[in-house]
């Protein structure tokens, strides 16, 4: 077992086990949310404060990144969204007199959740090294004119403009995240890594070779007109409930659904919707086919039903195939070899569940397939998701109502972000568009992404991080590795509205920045601001908060950035600062004018509920690729292979957190309670391994040339898998992903397939 925590920090590799669930939400998720919102805020606060969530006249939850329809429920929230609101609602503080008591040996040796549950920070805070009491290192309080003036001492006082790297996290409204990358770009560099670049960057990739744009093609109203929805490496009833509901409505008005994943899922076998009496109580059981894949093997299943709909005979769209699409003829060949026994080992399925999931393929003439992070953090993610775009060419549901490619992303405003320009590889054009709006003059050379930043900041290469929002040392891989770094850092800034693990590795100077979070009132110069968000399906909507801020030194994310800029670039920059930071109407005004899709954003999105972006392959069937059509692609099929002794495993939430953010230490429907140290793991495999259930191991990754991670101290659960497969939660896992282990193309970190063995622990 792990060594015994801090005073106050629970235990989290002793929890209690029964066995998983077979049905999600209910009764208990209403209970679980009144008490979660009633903890942090208070009955009053907490029901103020809900009522508002996801309403055309509130705000934006500030967690998942899930679409609303146009008519709203009371309650347009789920159970992990009520806890995301609470943890910002809270009305826990942490003080200058917290640090006080806390010196950085004592917040080092904490867990996430303890951090997270400490509350809202309320001042600006520096930490210098070495300047404590005694020495020890310790954050003091410091004045925003100071923290401003420090951040253009180190800026200004590097050598490159390229030694800094700028991280942005998803919960950045389209304002802040476009005043950001203008400041960033105007300072002199692209290093503009977000968390885009550890999550759907493999489907960005993905799409933008195949259909020429990098966002999903359908929306809410398509997922409710489908014949076929296929949900592929996503667990809706832990990451997105509230796409439970939009799946529910779906299987009313007659859609088949198949789920693919290693892991069977409470809510895709029966959700049991809380929005109504009836759902409440009996549910509705969503699967027609689990098919219960072995990790990494989606790219040979779609491969091969490519092939079973090409040999069908009149199963193609051969008039669209003909019209749109590139390409076809070489992936046809390709696709001809597939591989029966091949396939069977690759995704562990059988004959007969594989012919049932073709059958309903073919029985459908409206397909829909959904993805996250189990199809993208792959080594092969990129060419798995050209096989699913290949699936849906060859039926012509690119462009079609009801039909189309579906990335579900994770977190609020991560879409909006990178269309408002945060991008480490920004399109020539867009450049073009901010230099003529702002007479600066863009780099052009491609900055870094996450991965790349780490390594800068490990070589010496880059010596100042800024993270806007976030938690950055938690969500990256190679946890040991990416902590070394940092610490090589002159400099680290991150804007926050609570703790986290990266408040506690810090560069030499540390700075944070507490700013308003999305429930907060937002009042500038000229009166009461709104910001705006794009969510998964690219709509765009206002939000409004509407709590007194946690303190009144709190700055909003877009005044921190302006006064930044004016520190930092001075009077050589003719941007108007101030303007924007009095008026956000003003930053719109220049997104309206530089970001295609936004003319008169201002007036667009003071309509309740928002307006929708264009899509070019959704509204006019127009592909804006190299080719000028939908590409078909043809590479070679990749599995992940393991040695004998071996299994492999994927990281993964549990119930109670979302992203890094732990909200509780419990996953009750996978069975675990009061603890997050656990690898489950099929009894099958346990057996031929020796893992006895309730016995504690380490978990060594291996990579390839003999690299390898370990993660100390995990309690094994026998649990439901695949056969040859495991999962554990992150971000205790991240330490098991080298910084090299990432995807072909898209560079992102390959933490859904680690070959481990076991050592006791």
């Amino acid at each position: 077992m792990a060594a015994k925590p801090p005073a106050g920090d629970p235990v989290q590799d002793a929890p209690q086990v029964a066995p998983p669930r077979h049905a999600a939400a209910g009764l208990p998720a209403v209970g679980y949310t009144l008490k979660a919102a009633q903890q942090q805020m208070g009955l009053v606060r907490a029901t103020r404060t809900l009522l508002k969530v996801n309403q055309k006249d509130g705000f934006d939850c500030p967690g998942c990144a899930w679409p609303e329809g146009d008519k709203r429920h009371t309650a347009e929230f789920c159970e992990n969204g009520a806890k995301a609101v609470a943890e910002e609602a809270t009305l826990r503080r942490v003080t200058p007199e917290f640090f006080a008591a806390h010196p950085l040996s004592d917040l080092a040796g904490r867990s996430g959740y303890w951090l997270g549950q400490q509350g809202r920070i309320t001042e600006p805070m520096l930490l210098e090294r070495g300047t404590g009491p005694e020495g020890e290192d310790r954050y003091e309080a410091v004045g925003w004119d100071r923290a401003f003036e420090i951040i253009a001492e180190e800026l200004n006082a590097l050598d490159s403009p390229d030694e800094a790297v700028f991280y942005t996290s998803g919960r950045t409204s389209n304002e802040a995240a476009f005043l950001f990358q203008l400041f960033v770009r105007e300072f002199g560099t692209n290093n503009l890594p977000d968390c885009s670049n550890m999550c759907h960057e493999s489907s960005g990739s993905a799409l933008n070779e195949t259909i020429g744009i990098g966002k999903g093609s359908v929306s809410l109203e398509d997922l409710h007109q489908a014949d076929l929805i296929i949900v592929a490496g996503q667990n809706p009833g832990t990451n997105h409930p509230r796409m439970l509901s939009a799946l529910e409505k779906a299987k009313a008005a007659g859609a088949r659904i198949i789920s693919v994943n290693p892991l069977p899922e409470a809510g895709m076998e029966r959700f049991k919707n809380p929005q109504t009496p009836l759902g409440m109580l009996k549910g509705t059981a969503l699967n027609d086919l689990f098919l219960q894949i072995r990790i990494g093997g989606d790219q040979a299943l779609f491969r091969l039903l490519n092939k079973l709909v090409i040999e069908a005979g009149g199963a193609t769209d051969e008039a669209f195939i003909r019209e749109h699409t590139h390409g076809y003829e070489e992936f046809a060949a390709a696709a001809r070899e597939t591989d029966w026994d091949a396939t069977l080992a690759a995704t562990g399925l059988t004959r007969p569940e594989i012919e049932r999931a073709l059958a309903m393929v073919l029985a459908s003439r409206r397909t829909i397939v959904c993805w996250a992070m189990g199809l993208t953090q792959h080594k092969h993610s990129v060419p798995t998701i050209r096989e699913v775009v290949n699936l849906l060419l060859l039926r012509g549901d690119i462009g079609r109502p009801g039909a189309g490619v579906c990335p579900v992303r994770g977190h609020s405003n991560v879409q909006g972000d990178r269309t408002m320009g945060i991008f480490e590889r920004p399109a020539p054009a867009f450049l073009d568009a901010l230099d003529l709006e702002f007479g600066i003059t863009s780099p052009r050379h491609h900055g870094f992404d996450v991965v790349r930043s780490i390594q800068a900041l490990r070589d010496g290469e880059a010596k100042v991080l800024f993270a806007m929002g976030g938690n950055f040392v938690g969500a990256t891989p190679d946890t040991e590795v990416t902590e070394a770094a940092i610490r090589r850092a002159a400099l680290t800034v991150h804007v926050s509205t609570k703790l986290n693990r990266s408040h506690v590795v810090t560069g030499r100077r540390a700075l944070i920045l507490p700013t308003l979070g999305r429930t907060d009132k937002d009042v500038q110069a000229c009166g009461k601001q709104f910001v705006t968000v794009e969510d998964s399906m690219g709509m765009v909507h206002a939000s409004r908060g509407n709590l007194a801020p946690a303190g009144p030194l709190l700055l909003s994310e877009p005044a921190i950035v302006a006064r930044m800029a004016r520190a930092v670039l001075g009077t050589a920059s003719t941007t108007p600062w101030e303007e924007f930071e009095r008026d956000y109407a003003k930053i719109r005004d220049r997104i309206s004018r530089v970001v295609p899709g936004f003319e008169d954003f201002n007036a667009r999105v003071a309509r309740p509920g928002g307006f929708r972006l264009p899509h070019a392959p959704r509204d006019e069937r127009r592909f804006p690729t190299k080719t000028g059509k939908a590409n078909f692609t043809a590479a070679p099929v990749e599995y992940p292979k393991v040695p004998p002794g071996r299994l492999l495993l994927q990281t993964l939430r549990s119930h109670d957190q979302y992203n890094t953010t732990i909200y509780g230490l419990d996953d009750r429907y996978r069975g675990i309670t009061g603890g997050r140290r656990v690898v489950m793991v099929n009894p099958e495999d346990a057996a031929e391994l020796g893992l006895a259930d309730g016995s504690y191991t380490d978990l060594v990754g291996e990579w390839k040339d003999g690299v390898e991670r370990r993660a100390p101290g995990f309690r094994v659960v026998h649990y439901p898998t695949a056969r040859g497969c495991a999962a554990a939660y992150y971000p205790e896992t991240n330490v098991l992903v080298p910084l090299d282990a990432t995807a072909d193309v898209s560079n992102t970190p390959a933490s859904k397939s680690v070959v481990v063995r076991f050592e006791p622990a």
